[in-house]
């Protein structure tokens, strides 16, 4: 599937894709019917109309197995931005305990991390550009940070050392959201959930050779399930188009410019 098409909008995407689906399925028809003649159209009526349940069950597996792969990277996408969110979030709280010099400076590179996620990282993962050879240079100075503190007490000790474990949490799931964001469906699914999609609709329409009205509603029904499938796939492949960095807008704090 084209990179250009998967950059759309939703509602260009569908346009695209129905659109699409409904010309193959028009230039199907039209070479059936032309080839419908004579000897061959004894043939096209030979063909037994049974074989359309198995191809249209064939199909339905094909979606449902691509659709499992692609509805669960877009549930671990939404896991991995929450598990950083709140992360992030418990860091702010504890950091209450801490110094004024040492929290000032923790909210700080906690809001240029989100900042830098939320401008950069984000278009970057949608369109699957993004990689983990850019550190999330923000957080490791907050680990820095946590970790040079001088605790003057147990309050302060304990403070650090949850900011500590909450910080490699957020990085590991940071981590989990670049590694998803490059999850793609390779070519050779979509080539085979395309193909048993063109191979169905020329079997309707040979089956129905014989019946212009019965084909161009057998065509159209079957047409519209294949541009919805593959809207819902195509629509969905990328996660990080539909799964937005809102979550984490909200543990930006106040104190702290956005972005300061």
């Amino acid at each position: 599937m084209g990179h250009w098409l998967l950059n759309l909008s939703v509602p260009w995407m569908a346009l695209v894709i129905f659109l699409t689906t409904y010309v193959i399925t028009g230039i199907v028809d039209l070479v059936v019917t032309r080839l419908a003649v004579n000897e061959r159209a004894k043939g096209f009526k030979a063909v037994s109309p049974g074989m359309l349940p198995p191809l249209g069950i064939l199909f339905a597996l094909l979606v449902g197995f691509i659709a499992v792969e692609v509805w669960g990277n877009f549930e671990k996408a939404k896991a991995a931005v929450t598990n950083e969110a709140s992360a992030l979030r418990a860091v702010v709280l504890l950091a209450g305990a801490i110094p004024d010099e040492h929290r000032l400076r923790i909210y700080a590179l906690i809001n240029r991390h989100i900042h830098e996620a939320v401008t950069k990282e984000w278009p970057e993962m949608a369109q699957q550009r993004a990689t983990l050879e850019t550190l999330p240079t923000a957080l490791i100075e907050a680990l820095h940070e946590t970790l040079e503190l001088k605790p003057a007490d147990d309050g302060q000790r304990s403070a650090q050392s949850e900011m500590v474990k909450e910080l490699h949490n957020a990085l590991d799931a940071r981590r989990q959201r670049i590694v998803i964001s490059e999850s793609a469906l390779g070519t050779v699914k979509w080539v085979g959930i395309l193909l048993q999609a063109l191979c169905t609709l020329v079997a309707i329409a040979i089956v129905h050779s014989d019946n212009r009205l019965a084909r161009g509603i057998a065509l159209a029904l079957f047409a519209t399930g294949i541009a919805l499938s593959v809207l819902l796939i195509a629509a969905y492949s990328r996660p990080f188009t539909s799964v937005g960095p809102g979550l984490l807008k909200q543990v930006i704090t106040s104190e702290i410019p956005f972005g300061g």
